[in-house]
């Protein structure tokens, strides 16, 4: 579902810029509004979601979908966690689709989908790796690395319950807005996939911004 949001640019309190093929990791307060913007289109962005205070609790695909009865986000949907909460709320949304099934890159899946040659190519499981050991003040170790939410991607299912990767649905300037209902750990890897359509073959960076409450 579009929603555009009434929120202003120029009133956010911080803006964060992620290259490329890069990782972001902080902290959004409860209340507070985040926003992930795709600057120049068919970006993904390969997110996982904790509960600062315990990490064990985190984003659940699994009961996230079930909550809302659909695998696809857009505004209007709760992001719950491994224990049922309510994590964050999509109140804004201008691409119209997320995906929460096609899970993350990694060098292991490059060689499956692409070729043998691909594996030595860089993937979100190593920039999500990176980030928990350049920055072990969160908490996070490998264990903690589960399935995620790839914002912007373009996943559908077929009527025989496969997925496939498709050419993204996102534009220049799409963006998705949540509100974070407790307070959470943000980490993500904006995709260095060459590879894959969803990204158009061309990585591009990413914004990020937040409003406080």
């Amino acid at each position: 579902m579009i929603q555009e949001s009434r929120l202003k640019p120029e009133n956010a309190s911080a803006v964060y810029h992620v290259s490329a093929g890069d990782y972001f990791i902080g902290i959004v307060k409860a209340g507070s509004t985040f926003r992930i913007v795709d600057l120049e289109g068919n970006q993904a962005a390969d997110t996982l979601f904790y509960n600062a205070h315990d990490p064990a609790e985190r984003y659940s695909a699994t009961d996230t979908v079930r909550e809302q009865g659909n695998v696809y986000l857009t505004a209007g949907s709760e992001i719950r966690s491994n224990q049922n909460q309510v994590m964050l709320e999509i109140v804004a949304d201008t691409c119209g689709r997320h995906d929460t099934l096609g899970g993350a890159c990694a060098t292991e899946s490059n060689t499956v989908r692409y070729d043998l040659e691909k594996r030595c190519m860089h993937a979100c499981r190593d920039s999500w790796m990176l980030a928990i050991a350049e920055r072990p003040e969160f908490g996070l170790s490998k264990r903690d690395i589960s399935h995620n939410i790839n914002f912007f991607m373009n996943v559908p299912v077929t009527e025989a319950g496969g997925l496939t990767f498709e050419d993204g649905i996102s534009a220049p300037g799409k963006y998705v807005e949540m509100v974070a209902r407790m307070d959470i750990i943000v980490l993500i890897s904006n995709c260095p996939q060459l590879n894959n359509p969803c990204n158009g073959y061309n990585p591009t960076p990413i914004d990020l911004l937040v409003w406080d409450q």
